[in-house]
């Protein structure tokens, strides 16, 4: 009998060695494989500078439009932000789809972007940002969109006095742009000075040294429309 507990001593012995020694330091477990990054939406649906005429009319005040992007790879969930351009209020609305109904105001200018999101994951990726008009009742012609500060950046600081040329960039659904009104003045108030008004996009202005400014811009069109743009800062140094 003896040479039998020997074997079956060996045996357990062994197969105890093996179960010590198999596998890797974390007990076997795989490492978890990172999260993809999530890949910027493609927007559909309203379509970038032009009124947007399809929803359900809910009243003389607002309609409810239906948001449409292409489904972005490694996406878990999109958030789609909004921006009223005639009050600047943002809002957000989140989407487990391609699509996301929200109710707006009429006869209003809008900007709207995606973002994509990834469970497990702190990248995002957002798509390109878009504006239209939410088409109202009676209106024939909109006003130009409000418009963009190109240069300077919003917030940047110049190294130089002198003259500098201020450029933005804005756009008409109607295609019937005219004119621009430039405000600028050392005034954190808001810029009650006029300054130049051009057919440009672009007007060259004297600005000191240790000065900040702000300016605004209202574009205007050839049916009497107009827009004001945010109020935009730089200093100089």
């Amino acid at each position: 009998m003896k040479p039998i507990y020997k074997k079956l001593s060996l045996g357990i012995v062994a197969t105890l060695m093996l179960c010590c020694s198999g596998g890797d330091s974390s007990g076997g477990i795989p490492d978890p494989q990172p999260v993809p990054d999530p890949v910027a939406a493609i927007l559909i649906f309203p379509a970038n500078n032009t009124e947007c005429n399809e929803g359900e009319i809910l009243s003389a005040q607002q309609s409810r439009v239906t948001f449409q992007w292409n489904a972005s790879q490694n996406t878990d969930s999109y958030e789609v932000r909004l921006t009223n351009l005639n009050t600047n209020s943002i809002t957000s609305t989140i989407s487990n789809t391609n699509e996301a109904a929200i109710v707006i105001q009429r006869a209003t200018p809008y900007e709207w972007s995606v973002t994509s999101r990834a469970r497990g994951s702190n990248q995002t990726a957002s798509s390109p940002v878009w504006r239209f008009y939410n088409a109202g009742e009676g209106v024939s012609n909109y006003a130009p969109f409000p418009a963009t500060a190109i240069f300077p950046e919003r917030g940047s600081t110049l190294t130089n006095a002198g003259t500098i040329t201020l450029q933005w960039e804005t756009s008409d659904i109607d295609g019937d742009l005219a004119s621009f009104e430039v405000y600028l003045e050392e005034n954190n108030t808001g810029p009650q000075t006029l300054i130049g008004t051009t057919s440009e996009n672009f007007l060259e202005v004297t600005v000191s040294p240790s000065s900040v400014y702000y300016w605004q811009v209202v574009s205007k069109d050839a049916a009497g429309n107009s827009s004001v743009s945010e109020v935009f800062q730089f200093a100089v140094e």
